[in-house]
């Protein structure tokens, strides 16, 4: 098992073509896998082309990233510009990619795609050690759900929403052969080493909290008309009373101006994110978060994962040190929940919330540090995502908002 990582802040496909190149250079042979992470702002199919110009039979899981993405190396993210790359080489592995597009069925797409993967990969019918995730924003629960019907539940799944620059509709999800907008992209890893994997976010329980009462019956899109906030994605009452005034009272009037006529707060709500116990180590609760989107003029909360009544829910709180310092964390926790240490891993891909980032943006470079302290000097690959999808340490695969998934793949 080897792996390396690359990157570039330049837009044209030779930047494309000499990193790649060098990269298998340094390599010393061609990879097994690539994963391609990148700002909405590359032509994709040109990326694919200088890709493919390289290593016309690798494969190729790609996603687009909010503003850029980060390796070991550094942010590599300048004016909304920004392309990384990760390389497997792994010839006692198996690796295959399979996508679909997502239409009126995510449940389907993500069997199809699944099952796809598996073909890809050589190994039909069989369990991978991993699934690799990307997807665009808005079914992701049912996406899992669709993957874990091909593969079993105990399968790990790790991976992010494909993200854009502005909240516009703009993400891509790619293979080496095909680019969508509204797809699930799966990749099946049959890695001859072990992985690793831990899902967490950075944020603290306050108290308080309450019962979701009533959820569900609106639906919001973006000015592309995409569904933004499906109606099961809508918080209309906690305890009995409008979801947006509650929410309003818990954070000491941070949406006030948005009661009663409706708005974005998307970025207002970075450090205040609702959450639901997903489980818990010993008596100390662990949480899957939520992330308020918008108001909408009946006072309900539009977010970015599914709810349902009779759920309790917690409002939590964060801070910019606790954003910066937990990515490193969670990577620490991935190896000790399985008894290693950084000189057993080869490389790591991190999901890091979108949101997250540009609340941390002017402090990136501590994130990058932080994560290189707990895997000092192994290649990693960093993208920011609308959604986060990770397995949780008793199992379990969750889709959250504002959290960090991370999946490490071990040197022998």
């Amino acid at each position: 098992m080897n792996i390396l990582t690359a990157a570039t802040t330049a837009l044209h496909p030779e930047a494309i073509t000499a990193m790649y190149t060098n990269l298998v250079l340094e390599l010393g042979q061609d990879p097994d896998l690539l994963i391609v992470s990148c700002s909405s702002a590359y032509d994709i199919s040109a990326v694919i082309s200088a890709l493919r110009s390289c290593t016309p039979k690798v494969t190729i899981h790609g996603g687009t990233s909010c503003q850029g993405a980060m390796t070991q190396m550094g942010v590599a993210a300048k004016d909304g510009i920004g392309l990384a790359i990760l390389a497997i080489a792994d010839p006692e592995g198996n690796y295959g990619v399979g996508a679909a597009p997502i239409g009126t069925n995510p449940h389907a797409a993500a069997r199809i795609a699944m099952t796809n993967a598996l073909n890809h990969a050589g190994c039909p019918g069989e369990v991978p050690a991993m699934v690799w995730l990307t997807s665009a924003p808005g079914r992701e629960e049912a996406i899992l759900a669709g993957i874990a019907a091909v593969v079993g539940e105990d399968v790990p799944v790790a991976g992010g929403s494909s993200a854009d620059n502005l909240l516009d509709g703009s993400w891509k999800q790619f293979t080496g052969d095909s680019v969508f907008t509204d797809a699930v992209v799966v990749t099946a890893l049959f890695p001859s080493t072990e992985v690793m994997f831990a899902f967490h976010s950075g944020y603290e329980p306050t108290d308080a909290k309450g019962m979701i009462t009533k959820a569900g019956g609106y639906q919001a899109t973006n000015n592309k008309g995409i569904a933004t906030a499906a109606s099961h994605r809508t918080l209309v009452e906690i305890d009995g009373r409008p979801a947006a005034e509650v929410y309003n009272e818990w954070t000491e009037g941070l949406i006030t101006d948005m009661l009663g006529k409706g708005g974005r707060i998307l970025g207002l709500t970075n450090l205040r994110p609702l959450g639901r116990v997903a489980g818990y180590i010993g008596e100390v609760p662990y949480f899957q978060l939520a992330h308020p989107d918008s108001v909408t003029p009946d006072n309900s909360l539009t977010l970015f994962a599914d709810m349902a009544a009779g759920n309790e829910i917690v409002l939590m709180r964060g801070t910019v040190d606790s954003l910066i310092t937990r990515a490193g964390r969670v990577a620490t926790a991935a190896m000790e929940t399985h008894m290693a240490e950084p000189k057993d891993v080869a490389g790591a891909l991190v999901v890091y919330c979108a949101g997250c980032m540009l609340t941390v943006q002017n402090r990136l470079d501590e994130v990058v540090g932080s994560i290189r302290e707990a895997l000092p000097g192994i290649p990693f690959l960093g993208t920011f995502t609308y959604g986060e999808q990770g397995c949780f340490l008793n199992g379990g695969n969750r889709h959250g908002n504002l959290m960090i998934s991370v999946l490490l793949l071990t040197r022998t």
